[in-house]
């Protein structure tokens, strides 16, 4: 063979043998140099070039976002440039008179960086990756080991993994964390269910009493899940009550995750796998399947039903799926033992439970000096309102004190009002006439009935009425920009006081020269859809899709904020459920014969 065909690849003057023959990673570098791109290795190898007396650690991973970790001060270097690209993010029109933020997405810069009394220096440069994405390469340099800035790397995983104030929420194929969600269901209360007290104890007892009862299902010998479908017509508590299972869950430290659709990129094959990970990895878990005859369909039930009681453990899941459309599901999920084993029918309000919720109504109002709600008015409202949901009922009143209110001068009488509102909506149900699950929900078909004739059950009829160290940031000199790590998700509880002390700055120091900066995380620093979901906010849509790019957010005057990082995980508490509530032992389902329906009887 030629010897110059040989050698297009090996140099011929380097000697084979002798210490030179160790250092592969030099010989790489020369050779592969120009012959195919790897930023992040030559990035690297320079800063190594640079600071031989320092230690690189490199990441590139979106999780371990560094200027977004609270607790750590990152100041710009003066000798290097900082190349940003800006743009602007508008704040809720009701948020004080502020217009908005100039957001500035870091593109190349250095900083250094103090946490915990360790002095790094840090290099993020940003280019562009596969399939239209951008890489953001940093590089933590540590003057000694490498061990300080693995520390640091390993609290920001950590940190960025918990859940601070927020949801795990899966739609179009991804898990993210949303503020808007815990919001919601921060508003629920079992106190404002208005339900059959037996029946609300049945349903709390089934699902707290699971999360404590991990040894009496060992002893037994039995897996450690459970599957519960809340079904019945649309309008009478279904969600709500989910949301204040989700709130226990979530206040007593069991995980609650949220499942809006399986469509997804991968597939539904491919998200369903994702979510049942994603749940059996943060177990004790609780997870909610919403109309889960819409989530369930041809195509993808062979494989969910191998995800309920396939090869794969789901110890200490408890899966929740509620529907409007119980007749729908098939025989597989609606029947079958041991994937869904409890179903729990919230049905229109009878007499007693429209009574209950005009009562709670009662004192509601109570303190209002312009509302007559006497006693006998109870009754009334329960009489004309069969067949009315509990969204039907809520209606009635909302409707009819919005009514009043828009009245000047003198106003008809309350109960007058009202009874004018029930029979618009008695009207209105009428020109809609029966819904068909009425009559597909009961085992024996035994077609429409008026809701009085059924026999008293206590299960249906549910309403809902309507640690890294603190730091502190402060404006710096005219000469000085100082930038902070503090995320828009960790100061959200303070978002007012922002607000409030931004709001001030804009109208007096609009010429300010010398901003405070902070960084947030964006997917899509151009996408503004939904930013006034939060007033006084920069919204999460915008500033928490993706930690891949580094962000800075730019005050006009001085700002103080403080933010605590809770690295630590909250402890499991001893019982779970509601305060002062103690739970039993559980009891199991007994198989259900197929097509049957199970009305709760208050044995669990």
């Amino acid at each position: 063979m030629d010897d110059t065909f040989v050698n297009v690849w090996l140099d011929g003057d380097e000697p084979t043998n002798g210490p030179n023959k160790k250092d592969f990673p030099k010989f790489w570098l020369d050779k592969a140099s120009a012959r195919h791109s790897d930023p992040s290795l030559i990035g690297a190898d320079h800063l190594r070039k640079q600071y031989p007396k320092h230690s690189v650690v490199s990441t590139s991973a979106f999780d371990l976002n560094i200027l977004s970790f609270p607790g750590l001060t990152a100041t710009p270097l003066p000798v290097s440039p900082l190349i940003t690209d800006v743009f602007f993010a508008p704040f809720a029109r009701n948020s004080n008179g502020v217009p908005g933020a100039l957001i500035d997405q870091v593109k190349i810069g250095a900083f250094t960086v103090v946490w915990q009394g360790n002095e790094f220096l840090l290099y993020i440069a940003s280019y562009p990756g596969a399939y239209g994405n951008t890489v953001t390469q940093s590089y933590i340099l540590h003057e000694g080991p490498e061990d300080p800035a693995r520390l640091l790397l390993l609290n920001i995983g950590a940190w960025s993994h918990e859940l601070h104030d927020e949801v795990w929420v899966f739609n179009q194929g991804f898990w993210n964390k949303d503020r808007g969600l815990w919001d919601e269901i921060q508003k629920a209360d079992w106190k404002d269910v208005i339900l059959r007290e037996e029946f609300k104890r049945a349903l709390q007892k089934d699902v707290y009493g699971f999360f404590s009862a991990e040894d009496v299902y060992k002893k037994l010998a039995v897996p450690w899940k459970r599957g519960l479908i809340m079904h019945g017509p649309p309008g009478n508590g279904k969600t709500i009550s989910v949301k204040a299972i989700m709130k226990s869950c979530n206040d007593n430290g069991f995980i609650p995750l949220y499942v809006k659709s399986f469509q997804s990129w991968k597939g539904e094959e491919g998200a369903m796998a994702d979510v049942f990970d994603q749940a059996r990895h943060l177990s004790p878990s609780c997870l909610i399947l919403e109309d889960l005859d819409s989530l369930i369909n041809d195509r993808n039930r062979s494989y969910f039903l191998n995800q309920l009681d396939g090869l794969e453990s789901n110890h200490g899941l408890l899966i929740i799926g509620t529907t409007n459309h119980f007749d729908r599901l098939d025989p597989g999920l609606s029947s079958r033992p041991s994937r869904f084993d409890r179903k729990y029918l919230f049905d229109d309000p009878n007499k007693e439970e429209r009574a209950l919720y005009a009562k709670y109504w009662q004192n509601k109002l109570s303190s209002n000096s312009e509302i007559d709600f006497p006693d006998n008015l109870i009754e009334v409202i329960a009489d004309l309102t069969p067949g009315f949901s509990f969204a039907y009922l809520k209606e009635a009143f909302v409707s009819t004190l919005v009514t009043l209110a828009g009245i000047s001068g003198d106003k008809p009488p309350f109960e007058k009002a009202l009874k004018d509102q029930i029979h618009e909506l008695r009207e209105q149900l009428d020109k809609e006439g029966p819904q068909d699950v009425c009559d597909t929900v009961m085992p024996t078909r035994l077609g429409l009935r008026h809701p009085e004739s059924f026999p008293p059950n206590p299960g249906h009829g549910v309403h809902f009425p309507p640690d890294a160290s603190q730091h502190h940031v402060v404006q710096g000199n005219t000469h000085k920009k100082i930038y902070s790590s503090a995320r828009i998700a960790e100061v959200r509880q303070r978002g007012a006081v922002y607000t409030d002390q931004a709001s001030s700055s804009v109208n007096t120091n609009m010429n300010s020269s010398s901003p405070v900066y902070r960084p947030f995380t964006a997917r899509n620093p151009k996408r503004y859809a939904g930013y006034n979901d939060h007033p006084g906010n920069i919204d999460d849509n915008i500033l928490m899709r993706n930690p891949l790019d580094r962000l800075y957010i730019s005050s006009p005057d001085s700002l103080e904020a403080s933010v605590s990082n809770r690295v630590s995980q909250r402890e499991l508490p001893t019982p779970p459920g509601p305060p002062g509530m103690g739970w039993e032992r559980p009891t199991f389902a007994e198989p259900t014969l197929p097509g049957a329906f199970t009305r709760s009887q208050g044995r669990f």
